[in-house]
């Protein structure tokens, strides 16, 4: 209980140093630690990150040698154990995620262990804070990427910068959730370095991998030193000095103020979008807020993907160009699609519009769970949209950033669900969950929700003023509530209705004015007072703008905010030989002993094969069955499909 105690203090401490600021984000997200989660589906996925992935995510840092790279780099002996110059992070993010878990679920033998990680890392520490195990091992013979000095690689692969953003951002977790100041000074120590080393008439580099401008951020807010806050804007300035389109995969072909266009690999930029809002947010620029909303509006209209992913190419992780958005192919790395929801949250931050929580709730529900099996132990880096049975979730990769970073981020998902701004309080995603929201100095406000989200859209508020006060109280209206998937042309629902969403106050009708995507519930409120939200949850068939070239054609199942797949051991049939045409009805059948409880969605399509002559092609009507498609490949190795043919038009026979 201590440990919560002081989370919520330090959390609180945080806020107060920024508000200290002329600036800052005008949307204050209301921290994690003062959410109690309530929700059964999402418990269930947190509570797994807790008991299985971090511990599995410690053990795989042990067995692979990345803890030992730190003992080597403290012994100056032995060599780098692993493949990439970045590996030091996995246990950076390992810590994050325990450090989150620990604010909220106190456990003595995890706090022990963390701690005895700590003291490895701060004894592979340099004297003058740099703290790199693939150069420290033996700064004779770095390895790797690493370069011969230090920095001279960091605009193209060593990665350092990297492993200090990472270490920035678990250090602070770290110190948030426990109180401890053992992490935070090795952090410390190396963002001196950085201070010192990078800056105006010093070093210039632009990060190879972005995150550093974040985790500097983070150091900022801790510690109200300016030195950090400048530094981090220093390195987005640092980009495009030299204007060249081969340094677009780096996003430093051009200077961020001039950056239109989503480019380069995709966790690199999510990540520096992110990086970009922060600073934008502490230091009023203005250039900063135009780059990111033009890049964002490009991804949204041009490059997301309906499962709520960025990067079409796995050659370099990347952006595609505008509109190509393969299936098969698709990379959607998983760590992009945490990226983006960190961009996506700070984009509500910064204007408090729900467009940005439609997108960040697809990305969530869909790719980001995808991208971890029901049990934890799993894990994809890419996540497409159509696979021919023979890709499959793995336990661990040379290059393992998505099972790491989805530890940190599941520990910390009830952080993105309420926001404030002044007499305003935000409800951004419906998961059971009990608020403690301070609106000012003499007003706090307990609320809580409960509902069966994503499967059902009845949603229910109680209210809990510490006194009697005017205040408003505004609910997303989700964009697939209104019939728009996304806030732009990308997709759109075939057939679309009228919205039939409801809204009661106390058991009476509600008519609340929509401001920026959501209802305002503004009156004199009362302690027990009651919202009852109703959503329609219909089932939706989706298509793509005519410019996507993959999904022409084609169509998608969609309910609330749950993206649908056809995988082959729900149908007995070639499902990439099978239609689903406009007029076919569909229903929703929950399962509770399919993958740990679904809504299935069943209807009746048509499957075309061979004739018995095999010389032409006979059609047959078969009922098919959707899942989620954040939960397939969860049994065997299978053929999955999100995007069917509409009709014959499209279809193009396959062996498969």
């Amino acid at each position: 209980m201590k440990n919560i105690i002081f989370s919520v203090a330090a959390f609180l401490s945080v806020s107060l140093v920024a508000n200290t600021q002329t600036v800052d984000y005008p949307f204050q997200g209301i921290p994690f630690n003062r959410v109690t989660l309530t929700d059964t589906y999402w418990n269930a996925r947190v509570e797994t990150n807790r008991k299985v992935t971090i511990p599995a995510s410690f053990m795989k840092c042990e067995t692979t040698g990345r803890i030992q790279n730190f003992v080597n780099a403290a012994n100056k002996s032995g060599k780098f154990m692993t493949t990439f110059t970045f590996d030091d992070t996995d246990i950076y993010k390992t810590i994050e995620g325990a450090s989150f878990s620990l604010a909220v679920h106190p456990d003595p033998q995890l706090d022990r262990y963390v701690d005895s990680l700590i003291t490895i890392i701060a004894k592979a520490q340099e004297p003058d804070g740099y703290l790199y195990t693939a150069r420290t091992i033996n700064p004779e013979k770095p390895f790797g990427w690493a370069g011969k000095e230090r920095w001279v690689n960091e605009s193209q692969q060593s990665h350092e910068l990297y492993n200090s953003g990472h270490l920035f951002e678990a250090a602070a977790a770290h110190y948030l959730a426990t109180g401890k100041r053992n992490f935070l000074n090795v952090a410390l120590k190396n963002a001196d370095l950085l201070t010192q080393v990078f800056g105006p008439g010093k070093r210039d580099d632009a990060p190879g991998h972005e995150i550093v401008e974040m985790g500097l951020v983070r150091l900022y807010r801790i510690t109200g030193e300016r030195k950090y806050l400048d530094l981090a804007k220093f390195f987005i300035d640092c980009r495009g000095k030299h204007p060249d389109k081969n340094r677009s995969y780096w996003q430093d072909h051009l200077p961020v103020t001039q950056q239109r266009e989503a480019v380069g690999h995709a966790v690199r930029a999510a990540y520096l979008y992110s990086g970009v809002a922060d600073v934008a947010a502490l230091t009023g620029n203005k250039d900063y807020l135009t780059a990111i909303d033009s890049i964002w509006e490009n991804v949204v209209s041009k490059k997301f993907y309906i499962n709520g992913g960025i990067g079409a190419r796995g050659d370099g992780e990347r952006f595609g160009d505008n509109y190509e958005l393969p299936n098969k192919s698709a990379y959607n790395e998983t760590c992009a699609a945490i990226a983006n929801v960190y961009w996506n949250f700070r984009m509500f931050q910064l204007h408090g519009q729900s467009k940005y929580i439609d997108v960040l709730e697809r990305s969530l529900y869909n790719n980001v769970l995808s991208g971890v099996s029901l049990d934890g132990k799993k894990f994809f880096y890419p996540n497409p949209l159509a696979a021919d049975g023979t890709y499959t979730r793995q336990e661990w990769f040379d290059c393992s950033c998505c099972p790491t970073n989805l530890c940190r981020f599941l520990s910390s998902v009830t952080g993105y669900v309420y926001a404030r701004k002044q007499n305003n309080i935000y409800v951004n995603l419906f998961i059971g969950s009990t608020a403690n929201i301070d609106l000012d100095k003499k007003l706090s406000v307990k609320i809580s929700q409960t509902s069966n989200y994503p499967w059902e859209g009845n949603i229910r508020f109680t209210v809990n003023p510490s006194h009697k006060s005017n205040f408003a109280v505004r609910l997303r209206l989700p964009g697939w509530a209104v019939n728009r998937p996304v806030p732009s042309d990308l997709y759109a629902y075939i057939g679309t209705q009228s919205p039939k969403y409801t809204l009661l106050v106390n058991g009476k009708e509600y008519s609340a004015p929509v401001e920026d995507g959501y209802l305002v519930i503004e009156r004199t409120w009362k302690k027990g007072d009651q919202i009852s939200y109703n959503l329609p949850m219909e089932i939706k068939k989706t298509v793509a703008n005519e410019k996507v070239a993959a999904d022409r054609g084609l169509v998608a199942i969609e309910r609330g905010p749950i993206l649908y797949c056809l995988e082959s051991p729900d149908n007995q049939f070639n499902i990439n030989n099978f239609i689903i045409p406009d007029h076919a009805e569909m229903k929703v059948v929950f399962d509770k002993n399919l993958l740990s409880g679904i809504n299935i969605i069943q209807g009746e399509g048509i499957e075309i094969k061979p004739a018995s002559d095999q010389l032409s092609l006979v059609s047959a009507k078969k009922t098919f069955t959707a899942i989620p498609y954040n939960v397939w490949d969860n049994r065997e190795p299978a053929v999955m499909r999100v995007w069917l043919p509409r009709t014959v038009n499209q279809f193009s026979l396959s062996a498969e």
